[in-house]
């Protein structure tokens, strides 16, 4: 991070009919972080990306990307910025190379540099020699890369990505999670939406939304430091029964399920207390342990404290 500002927003709002997606967010990013949006389906986070690289005109307030404004600069915006959004964009019928030569096209990629990109691109991102391929035809990690090599290949400062792992395997995801650190290393200020709260902690810094408005925002680990009390870990029988005991204490926050086992958000500090309790009432506890909490703890309980 350079202490520069490469993405800011001030009182954003847009709506879609009497539908509020963004909520007067006030965000800035620096220059070469990577910065992750989390949030719940419909939370604005795509909303907030295509007003970012110049597809949407903001209702209220005002956006700027590399000090250009989205709402007065939109085609400045959109050439300095590279955007891969949440559906494959690319053209199915058109080869890897058909796609890359269109999207240099689109950008003004001057035709004898475009060469020299392409080759460099595709020799990154493994896809030398399929170039003459359809990319119909190509694997979900490899039609992702191609996305991203399209979305570099007018050399952009910021780069904006939607989701960009949903749907690919594991991985291809840690593949392209190594690409976006080289990226990163280059200096490029990624910014990038995900439902994967593993994938925020590789972050610089974490924003989460909730109905268009900022809930919090900061860096992994000051946010699993931010969470009240603290997280208990639980597999106990009859589970629905000591989910709903622990429900009605007043020291509980909250009890989630992660998988096989639950988590508590717990204010109190008698762990044992706890499992006396749960016993006295007939349930049996296998597991219950103070755990570390994550960015899921924190995520889960800023949302039920929001309403959600």
């Amino acid at each position: 991070m350079t202490g520069q500002v490469a993405v800011r927003s001030s009182g954003l709002v847009r709506r879609f009919g009497p539908r509020v997606a963004l909520d007067h967010l006030d965000l800035e990013v620096a220059s070469g972080e990577i910065f992750v949006v989390v949030g719940p389906d419909g939370a604005g986070k795509s909303t907030l990306l295509r007003v970012l690289c110049g597809l949407l005109e903001p209702t209220e307030g005002d956006a700027w990307v590399l000090g250009r404004s989205v709402r007065q600069e939109p085609e400045a915006v959109r050439e300095r910025v590279g955007y891969v959004p949440q559906q494959f964009g690319l053209y199915g019928d058109l080869t890897v190379w058909e796609n890359l030569r269109l999207y240099a096209d689109l950008y003004h990629v001057p035709r004898g540099e475009f060469e020299i990109r392409a080759r460099s691109l595709l020799h990154e991102f493994r896809l030398l020699g399929v170039e003459g391929r359809m990319t119909a035809a190509l694997s979900g990690g490899m039609k992702q890369k191609l996305a991203l090599a399209c979305a570099l290949v007018h050399q952009p400062q910021v780069l904006l990505l939607d989701e960009p792992t949903t749907g690919v395997d594991p991985v291809s995801r840690r593949q392209f999670w190594r690409t976006l650190y080289e990226l990163h290393r280059r200096g490029i200020t990624l910014v990038l939406t995900t439902p994967y709260l593993d994938e925020a902690e590789r972050a610089s810094r974490v924003a989460f939304l909730h109905r268009g408005r900022l809930v919090a925002c900061d860096d992994p680990r000051a946010l699993r430091g931010s969470l009240p009390g603290g997280v208990v870990e639980l597999v106990a029988e009859p589970r629905a029964r000591a989910q709903s005991l622990l429900r009605a204490r007043p020291d509980v926050r909250g009890v989630y399920v992660f998988g096989d086992r639950d988590r508590v958000w717990y204010m109190g500090s008698d762990v044992g207390g706890l499992r006396r309790f749960l016993e006295r009432q007939g349930v049996r506890v296998d597991i219950l342990r103070p755990v570390p909490p994550s960015l899921e703890d924190v995520f889960v309980a800023r949302l039920s404290s929001e309403g959600a």
